[in-house]
């Protein structure tokens, strides 16, 4: 288990489109730890394995470390079955455009089939912020960001803010 570093955007592997996981073996098993390692490290509530530069279908998401409890939970090959007509609005964060927030609308529940991290195929219907959550990493693995979701100015200007970011921290 180790903690690894999370990509940044622009970063251009973030746009990577993830492939399937064809065996969930110990490499799989490892790389869950990890993602949920450095998820926690980075304070996060859920993390693609894209966002570490492994272009694999796979997510870790803990809606309770919130609370300061650890249960993660890997999806792997994750499909979205269904998603509702009505609609809701988080305010998001990434990981991987830190320190940008802004409210994304995006459908209320799913369903999603996936793997667990012993390879047992799962279904789960999700709503509130777990739904929203299950969505926005599942975008991760097609090489979506948040900020994709917002206007074209509202874009530019975290890519802008970022790209300054970076360059700070180059120099310094």
């Amino acid at each position: 288990m180790a903690i690894r570093p999370i990509l940044t955007a622009p970063d251009p592997r973030l746009k990577a489109v993830s492939t399937d996981v064809e065996a969930v073996d110990s490499a799989i098993r490892a790389l869950v730890d990890d993602m949920a390692d450095s998820m926690y490290a980075a304070e996060g509530i859920g993390l693609a394995a894209v966002q570490i530069g492994v272009a694999r279908r796979v997510i870790v998401i803990d809606l309770d470390q919130k609370d300061g409890k650890k249960n993660p939970i890997a999806y792997i090959n994750p499909k979205i079955l269904w998603v509702s007509e009505e609609m809701a609005t988080f305010e998001e964060g990434c990981l991987s455009v830190p320190e940008i927030w802004d409210d994304v609308e995006r459908p209320a529940r799913c369903k999603v089939e996936y793997l667990d991290r012993d390879g047992v195929k799962k279904v789960l219907e999700a709503d509130g912020l777990l739904a929203t959550c299950i969505q926005h990493e599942m975008d991760h693995l097609n090489g979506v960001l948040f900020i994709d979701h917002l206007s074209r100015l509202k874009r530019s200007m975290a890519i802008k803010k970022l790209t300054k970011a970076k360059k700070l921290e180059a120099a310094s």
